[in-house]
C-alpha cells in the first residue's frame, strides 16, 4: 500500500477508465491492465484530504452528518448540487449503526408432514445456496406466490392434490417474485415504499417523500390453513437479490443516492426502527450513486445484521457458501468526456504536426487571457494554415499518421472505459465482513459469468466498444483473481468479433459460448492461473444456458440459426444440444433438436430456473409457446385456443449414448381459458410424478408415461380471497 501522500494546492488523480471512470486521489491506482495513463491535474479544495486520502481502504461512515460531508467532497469530481441547507425531517443517531440485539432463538419447526422420499428443488448455481423463486415445494405441499397472493397446495400424493389455501396478502406490491422455503418457515420479499417527510429548498413546509424499501416477510407456515407473518423486516431500497444459506437469508437492496435529501439506510421491524446498518465508503473518488445494502436474517431467530456501501449501482451477484460477490459497471465522472476530447488532441495529434506548428500551438495554449473557444479559434485557423501550405503527398502521409495514432490511442482508452467493479464480502450466519475490492475490464454476461473455487474467483466478460474508422469492437476474456482480488492470470481476446451468450464453470473447465453469427462453443481450461482454450467448436446457432450433464457432457439450450446475404443471420427455432466434451481437443455436438422457429418462445432461454433436469431418470423439461403450425406433430394436435398458439412444456429423455428424444408434452393453453404465456413456469417432481406450473395451472403427470393423474387451476377460480391476518399487529 502506497503511503498518504499529502498535497496542499492540487491533488493527483490517476485514471481508470471503465464504462464509467473512476478517479484515485493521491496515488497510482493498483489496476490490472497493461498500461496506465498519465496522472490528470484537478485542482480541488485540500480539506477533502480529511475523506479522502489515496489509500483505496475502505472507510466507515460514522454518522448522517459525515455522510453529508462526503457526497460534498465527491460531488466535485461527479458535478453533484450538494446543498446543505436542504433537512430531512428525522436523524439518523450515531448509536444505532450496529448489530440488533439478539433475543433468545426459537427452535426451528418439526417437519411432520408426510411427503414424497425424493423430490427437487430450484434450480441453483452454486450446490447448498438457494435462490429465491415464484414456487417452492418441500415433498408434500407446494407454496405459491404471485403478484400479491399466497398459495399453499397439498400436491402429494397427486391423485388427491387440492388447493388448500390462497390469501391475498395485505400489501403495497402487486408482484411478488420472490421467496425461500425453510422447514415451517417461508421468507417473502416484495417491494413497497417509506412515507418520509422533506423540507424543499427555500421551503418551510414539509411534504411527504415516498421512497423504495424491501419487506421481507417471515411466515410460519406449520398450520397450512393458518399461516402468521412472525417478522414484517423493512430495508431502504429496492430488492435485488436474495440466497438462502442453512437458516440464514441474505439479500441486497439499492438505495439511490439523493444528493439533495442524502441519509442512511434504515432497517424497521413492524414499522419500528431497530438499526441503521453500519456504513462504509471507499477511498477513492468515483461517481457514488447507490447505497447497496447486504442484510443477514435469521429465519428461526431475532438475529439480523446489515452493512451497507457507498457505490455504483448493483447489477450481477454471485454468492458461494462463505462470500457474497456484488458487481457493478463502473460510471465515468461528471466531465469525462470532454476532458478525453481535448486530452485526446493535445497528446496525440499536437505531437505529430510540424515542429513549428506544436510551437505556436504551445504559445496559443499557454496564453490565460484566451477562453477555450478563442484558444481553439486561432488553433484551428493556424492548422488549416498550415495544411494550405503542403502537397497533396505530404499531407495524406500525415493524416494517415494521425488516423492511425488516434486509433491507438482510441483503443487503449475505450478498453479501459469498460470496467466491472467487484466487491467480496464474507458471510457467516450473522456475520458479514467485508474482505476486498477489485475489477476487470469488460462488462458481465448473468451470474453464470462469475465463479469461486477455493481461493481463486474466476470471471469471463465481454468487451464492446466503437472506434472512429474501424467501426465496433468486441473480444471476451477470463480473468483469474486471488483471494484479494487482484488478477493473477488471464485470457484475451477470445474470438474477437463475438460476444458472450453463455458460460459455465465446472470444476477446473470453463464451457463458454459466443455469438455474433456462428456457435463457438470453447472448452477452457482452468487448473492454473493462466487459462488456455483446450478446443473449440463451431456450429449454427448459440446457446443461452449451460447445464452440467455429467463429466463428459454438456447441455446447451439457445436457438438455432441461418446465415443469410450481406453477412445477416436468422434466428430459428428453440435449439437444446448435448456437447460431447470427452476429447477435449475437439468436442463435438452428440446430438441436438430444434422446436418451432422464431415465433416460439421458452422462459428458459434467460432464467435458469425454468429449467429442469434431472440426470438419474435422464428427463429435461422446458415451458414452451409457439404458433401451433411450427411446433412438432404432437404438440399440435393437442388443443390451442383462438390465438393458435400453444402453451406447455415440452419433456425430453437425454442420454448420452442415445442422444436426446422427445418424450412427449404437457399442454397448459386450455379450452376453457384465454391464452397464457409460459412467463412463468416451471417443472419439479415428488417421487414419480412430474409436476408443471404455469401461471394458470399446476398439473401432475405420470413421470414414466406422461399421462394426467390430476390438475389444479390456480387462476381465475372465480372464488372469494381471504386476507392474512397479522398476529403481530393486531
Amino acid at each position: 500500500m502506497n503511503p498518504k501522500i499529502t498535497i496542499p494546492i492540487a491533488i493527483i488523480v490517476s485514471v481508470a477508465i471503465t464504462s464509467g471512470i473512476m478517479y484515485t486521489i493521491g496515488f497510482e491506482q493498483d489496476i490490472q491492465v497493461t498500461q496506465t495513463l498519465e496522472p490528470e491535474i484537478i485542482y480541488v479544495d485540500k480539506t477533502l484530504e480529511e475523506y479522502f486520502q489515496g489509500t483505496q481502504n475502505i472507510k466507515k461512515i460514522s454518522s448522517q452528518e459525515e455522510l453529508k460531508k462526503i457526497l460534498e467532497v465527491s460531488a466535485v469530481f461527479n458535478g453533484q448540487i450538494f446543498d446543505e441547507r436542504m433537512l430531512r425531517s428525522f436523524s439518523v443517531m450515531d448509536g444505532d449503526m450496529a448489530v440488533a440485539e439478539s433475543a433468545p432463538q426459537a427452535e426451528p419447526a418439526v417437519k411432520t408432514q408426510s411427503g414424497g422420499s425424493e423430490y427437487s428443488t430450484t434450480n441453483v448455481q452454486v450446490a447448498n445456496v438457494d435462490e429465491p423463486d415464484y414456487l417452492k415445494n418441500d415433498s408434500k405441499y407446494v407454496y405459491i406466490v404471485s403478484r400479491n397472493t399466497l398459495s399453499i397446495i397439498d400436491a402429494y400424493p397427486a391423485e388427491s392434490a387440492k388447493l388448500i389455501l390462497k390469501i391475498a396478502l395485505d400489501i403495497e406490491s402487486q408482484y411478488i417474485q420472490n421467496m425461500f422455503l425453510n422447514g415451517d418457515r417461508l421468507v417473502i420479499f416484495y417491494n413497497g415504499q417509506s412515507d418520509d417527510q422533506i423540507i424543499p429548498q427555500y421551503d418551510f413546509v414539509p411534504q411527504r417523500s415516498y421512497e423504495p424499501v424491501t419487506h421481507a416477510l417471515i411466515v410460519d407456515v406449520s398450520d397450512k390453513e393458518n399461516p402468521t407473518i412472525l417478522k414484517d423486516y423493512s430495508i431502504d431500497g429496492h430488492f435485488r437479490d436474495a440466497r438462502m444459506i442453512g437458516d440464514y437469508a441474505y439479500f441486497v437492496t439499492n438505495s439511490h443516492i439523493n444528493y439533495q435529501y442524502p441519509r442512511l439506510p434504515v432497517i424497521m421491524e413492524d414499522a419500528v426502527r431497530i438499526m441503521t446498518p453500519e456504513a462504509f465508503y471507499f477511498d477513492n473518488v468515483e461517481q457514488f450513486s447507490n447505497f447497496s445494502t447486504l442484510t443477514a436474517i435469521d429465519i428461526f431467530g431475532d438475529k439480523i445484521n446489515s452493512e451497507t456501501f457507498l457505490m455504483g449501482y448493483s447489477g450481477t451477484f454471485y454468492v458461494s457458501e462463505d462470500n457474497f460477490y456484488l458487481t457493478y459497471q463502473q460510471n465515468m465522472p461528471f466531465g469525462f468526456y470532454e476532458n478525453s476530447s481535448r486530452d485526446r488532441f493535445f497528446d496525440v495529434v499536437v505531437p505529430l504536426l510540424p515542429k513549428d506548428i506544436q510551437d505556436e500551438i504551445k504559445v496559443i495554449k499557454s496564453d490565460s487571457s484566451l477562453n477555450s473557444s478563442s484558444q481553439w479559434m486561432k488553433i484551428s485557423e493556424l492548422m488549416q494554415k498550415s495544411y494550405n501550405t503542403m502537397n497533396k503527398d505530404d499531407k495524406e502521409k500525415l493524416f494517415e499518421k494521425i488516423k492511425q495514432a488516434l486509433i491507438e490511442y482510441d483503443t487503449k482508452k475505450q478498453q479501459d472505459t469498460q470496467k466491472t467493479i467487484i466487491h467480496k464480502v464474507s458471510i457467516n450466519e450473522d456475520k458479514i465482513e467485508y474482505v476486498a475490492k477489485g475489477s476487470v475490464p469488460g462488462r458481465l454476461l448473468n451470474q453464470f459469468s462469475m465463479d469461486q473455487s477455493g481461493d481463486r474467483f474466476r470471471v469471463a466478460t465481454t468487451t464492446e466498444y466503437y472506434i472512429q474508422h474501424q467501426g465496433t469492437i468486441r473480444s471476451n476474456s477470463v480473468y483469474v483473481l486471488d483471494e484479494n482480488l487482484n488478477i493473477v492470470g488471464g485470457l484475451e481476446d477470445i474470438a474477437p468479433d463475438e460476444s458472450i451468450f453463455s458460460s459455465r464453470f465446472i470444476g477446473e473447465r470453463l464451457y463458454l459460448v459466443t455469438f455474433q453469427q456462428i456457435d463457438p462453443f470453447f472448452v477452457i481450461d482452468l487448473s492454473t492461473d493462466t487459462p488456455k482454450i483446450l478446443g473449440e467448436l463451431k456450429i449454427p446457432g448459440f446457446s443461452n444456458y449451460l447445464h452440467p450433464y455429467d463429466e463428459e457432457h454438456i447441455i446447451g439450450i439457445g436457438r438455432d440459426t441461418k446465415e443469410l446475404d450481406n453477412n445477416r443471420v436468422q434466428q430459428l427455432g428453440i435449439k437444446i444440444a448435448l456437447f460431447n466434451v470427452k476429447d477435449v481437443k475437439n468436442p463435438i455436438v452428440a446430438d441436438d433438436i430444434v422446436i418451432g422457429d422464431s415465433s416460439t418462445h421458452s422462459e428458459a432461454l434467460f432464467n435458469h430456473k425454468a429449467f429442469f433436469f434431472d440426470k438419474t431418470r435422464g428427463i429435461l423439461s422446458i415451458p414452451v409457446n409457439g404458433d401451433v403450425k411450427s411446433l412438432n406433430e404432437s404438440s399440435s394436435k393437442m388443443f390451442a385456443p383462438e390465438y393458435n398458439r400453444w402453451s406447455g412444456f415440452y419433456v425430453f429423455e437425454i442420454d448420452a449414448l442415445n442422444g436426446i428424444n422427445t418424450k412427449g408434452t404437457i399442454t397448459h393453453s386450455e379450452e376453457d381459458s384465454r391464452y397464457y404465456g409460459m412467463g412463468e413456469a416451471r417443472t419439479f417432481y415428488i417421487d414419480d410424478v412430474l409436476y408443471t406450473a404455469s401461471e394458470q395451472h399446476l398439473k401432475m403427470n405420470d413421470f414414466d408415461s406422461l399421462e394426467k393423474i390430476n390438475s389444479i387451476k390456480l387462476e381465475n377460480t372465480g372464488k372469494f380471497i381471504e386476507y392474512m391476518e397479522d398476529e403481530i399487529l393486531r
